[in-house]
């Protein structure tokens, strides 16, 4: 392309050379290719126009302090000057790569939680019925199964359109993908064809990025809002809380689902069974029509997850029966993973990390054994502050021993995030009823050894829930990524505990 061309997509002004030609765009200084469109946007410390001499760029798409930058610096690039970079980069970034979301049907799904699992779900789900199917989302990006390295849960709207562009390439008629608030605050779904968007539910989080759940649920609007340019055309949304009746009630041409079996929805759960180990069976009921459906997972959240899975599969056309056959022997990483070294208790890795959602992985794994519940907790540094203390009260009003450690402290002091967690969690043991066994409230902060802690703990028919970090594999203290996954840990601590166990025998 030109960057004429570029500017009259984006609508912006060009100075210097408006003929130059360019391949591809970005906006990762070290990562841009010789050639390319470097797009400078507005940083929270500092412009990215401060490093486009380090580019092989052709040509520089940024806003007037950017352009006033690369004056400033006396490059002699061409510069395509807009207001607002972000508004527009998705667009330009789609046009560039041949507007590939146009050639693939795509699912985008968002919602606090359960995008990961849903997307999981249906992607299995869409394999299963004979479908070429793409993945993008929290743990990763998949091309039928195959992993793409990325790093965003939706990456940036250059990436995210080259992915696009390989997805069409490598033959992909399906994505589904998880759409993040971030993602859609951002402009990094902007010039995205959605076909159907799926909504599981809205509860605290984000609250350091959002400055309200009004604004948090608007930014989310933006993919079911009539007036949106982002909306799809069709949609399926979960009116199992009120957010979800207020999505309902505003997206255009909806359909609804609930796992209320006396709630009126277009998708209605019924004959939920919880099986040995965990695993469930349920129906779908839609339009007179009854799907019969394997859970190889626990969890009331995990069959609205599936549901809605099959609901997005039936409205784009896709035989949920079909799906339904696929999802049934699927598990998601770091999501309720139990970790089994032959052990008389029950161990599970989950990624809860925001209220509702300790309180749900705790509420199911209570329900599902007959002795106590043990949880290692912490919350992640420079996010929400004011969920901490919530996420503490939540857990110890379910467990019988809450361990508070660390979880990516980032740039803050790691022992102050653990004192709001525990602070939440003995207000709300003030506020209960003496009892004769109150549940113990510990604060350990190495996550490895408050681990082992809960595995020293637990007793044969106990469980212990290791919650926070799910499927990650590093732990992010002052900059500085250190190698952890809760998954080995623990199954590290509980082979250690059986070793001395057989020692002693």
């Amino acid at each position: 392309m030109r960057v004429k061309e570029v500017a009259e997509i984006a609508g912006g002004a060009v100075f210097g050379d408006a003929d130059v030609q360019f391949q591809g765009i970005g906006l990762d200084s070290q990562e841009l290719p010789q050639g390319a469109v470097f797009a400078a946007l507005p940083g929270t410390r500092s412009h990215g126009a401060k490093y486009a001499a380090d580019t092989n760029a052709a040509a520089i798409l940024t806003d007037r302090e950017g352009h006033e930058i690369l004056q400033q610096n006396g490059d002699q690039r061409p510069v395509i000057v807009v207001d607002d970079i972000r508004a527009i980069l998705g667009a330009v970034s789609s046009v560039m790569y041949g507007e590939p979301s146009k050639s693939l049907t795509i699912v985008g799904i968002t919602g606090t939680s359960g995008k990961t699992t849903t997307s999981y779900l249906l992607e299995a789900g869409l394999m299963h019925a004979g479908l070429s199917v793409g993945l993008i989302g929290t743990t990763g990006t998949r091309i039928n199964g195959r992993k793409i390295p990325t790093q965003l849960t939706t990456p940036e709207a250059p990436k995210l359109q080259q992915l696009f562009a390989l997805m069409v390439e490598e033959g992909v008629t399906h994505v589904v993908m998880e759409v993040s608030s971030h993602a859609l605050s951002l402009g990094r779904v902007g010039g995205v064809d959605f076909d159907v968007a799926g909504f599981t539910n809205l509860t605290q989080d984000h609250l350091d990025f959002h400055p309200t759940m009004q604004d948090y649920f608007d930014t989310k609007a933006k993919l079911f809002a009539a007036e949106s340019a982002l909306s799809a055309p069709k949609s399926v949304i979960c009116i199992d809380d009120a957010w979800g009746e207020a999505m309902l009630d505003i997206a255009r041409f909806p359909k609804s689902l609930s796992t209320n079996a006396n709630k009126h929805a277009d998708y209605v759960v019924s004959q939920v069974e919880v099986r040995a180990a965990g695993t469930q069976h349920f129906s779908l009921i839609h339009e007179g029509q009854s799907i019969s459906v394997d859970l190889n997972m626990p969890g009331a959240f995990n069959v609205t997850n599936a549901s809605l899975a099959l609901a997005l599969a039936a409205e784009i056309g896709v035989d949920p029966e079909a799906v339904a056959k696929g999802i049934a022997g699927v598990g998601v990483p770091g999501r309720m993973e139990r970790v089994d070294a032959g052990q008389e208790f029950v161990a599970v890795v989950d990624y809860a990390h925001k209220p509702a959602a300790v309180a749900a992985v705790l509420d199911t794994i209570r329900a599902q054994v007959p002795g106590r519940v043990g949880v290692v907790l912490g919350a992640g540094g420079n996010r929400d502050v004011s969920k901490r203390p919530v996420m503490g009260a939540e857990a110890i009003k379910r467990a019988d021993l809450l361990i508070v450690s660390d979880d990516n402290p980032r740039d803050e002091d790691p022992a102050q995030i653990r004192s709001a967690i525990i602070e939440g969690a003995q207000q709300a043991l003030s506020a209960q009823p003496s009892a004769e066994a109150m549940p113990k409230v510990i604060e350990i902060g190495d996550r490895a050894e408050a681990i082992a802690r809960a595995v020293q703990w637990a007793e044969p028919g106990d469980a212990i829930v290791i919650a926070g970090k799910g499927h990650e594999v590093g732990q992010l203290v002052a900059g500085v990524q250190h190698h952890f996954d809760d998954r080995e840990a623990l199954r590290e601590a509980i082979e250690l505990r059986l070793e001395k166990q057989e020692g002693r025998q």
